[in-house]
């Protein structure tokens, strides 16, 4: 795993698994990080070259001046697989970073061979025991300045382990199973984003308020009709954040994408169950198949 930046519009961080073959790019969540992929990368790279990105805000990418908005996000993925990778790509999305796919493949299609939704961030009609911490968030959000205010108060009460903990309970089923690697290299990055003062909090806000209103558009499932893509979709079957519910409508919509349901896992299946995430993915037959530059 190496440590990479480019210049898209302003440096953006990414790490670089190795491998050849159809390039892979893997994209992170709300909150999230290009580290969020470590516990499956180097397995994804015995057969793509595998790369996760780092949107800009969060992670090791500065806002740079830029804004940290789904949509601004998402020009700046489709950037990086212009200008960096410079050919069409297997995209992997979670959670918000699925919701950007969504949106790439259904603008670009030509950029994108096909794609992969983990538990994707998409319009949830029900919710009948919603996470009191998501409660809270939206809320503050709809004050202009609190939700930056609070947020960065909890960051000095909590700590780095704290924050990286909480994270944990929210979007993992079961916390303790996500490898201690994993845990300490959030930790540490989370000691390092300390520098960046209130700009954490201002990705956090931006990227949040813009993917509640991307969720809310009823143009996004005109997007998903647009797709042309094969898709895979692997959702926990406890994720608290995007319920199973939601996932079947997605599928209903799109009775063509294949769905892997990972039972007794939450929102991030890659990091609490890396195993069973990677048997999901080498069972998609749209997965296995090499480009002819890397099968000749």
């Amino acid at each position: 795993m190496r440590h990479k930046v480019a210049d898209v519009g302003g440096p953006v961080h990414y790490l670089e698994f190795g491998g050849s073959g159809r390039p892979l790019l893997m994209v992170h969540g709300l909150g999230g990080n290009a580290l969020n992929w470590m516990a499956v990368g180097p397995a994804i790279a015995r057969t793509h070259r595998a790369m996760a990105i780092d949107l800009a805000g969060f992670g090791q990418t500065p806002l740079h001046g830029r804004s940290a908005t789904v949509n601004a996000n998402a020009q700046l993925v489709f950037d990086f697989i212009e200008t960096v990778i410079g050919e069409p790509v297997v995209l992997m999305g979670n959670s918000m970073g699925g919701h950007i796919a969504i949106l790439e493949a259904a603008s670009r299609p030509d950029w994108i061979h096909s794609m992969v939704l983990v538990d994707p961030a998409i319009p949830v009609t029900h919710v009948s025991r919603p996470e009191p911490l998501m409660l809270a968030t939206m809320a503050a959000l709809s004050v202009p300045g609190l939700a930056q205010t609070l947020l960065d108060r909890r960051v000095r009460a909590l700590g780095p382990e704290g924050l990286v903990k909480e994270a944990l309970a929210l979007v993992c089923a079961d916390p303790a199973r996500v490898s201690a690697d994993v845990v300490a290299a959030h930790e540490q990055l989370t000691r390092e984003r300390d520098h960046l003062g209130r700009q954490n909090g201002r990705a956090f806000v931006q990227a949040s308020r813009s993917i509640g209103i991307g969720m809310a558009d009823p143009r996004f499932w005109s997007r998903v009709a647009a797709v042309t893509a094969p898709t895979l979709v692997i959702h926990g079957s406890q994720d608290r954040l995007i319920p199973l519910a939601a996932v079947r409508e997605l599928m209903r919509r799109r009775p063509d994408w294949s769905l892997d349901v990972l039972d007794g896992v939450g929102h991030v299946p890659m990091m609490e169950t890396p195993d069973r995430f990677l048997s999901a993915l080498q069972c998609w037959d749209a997965y296995g198949i090499a480009p002819a530059s890397a099968a000749s």
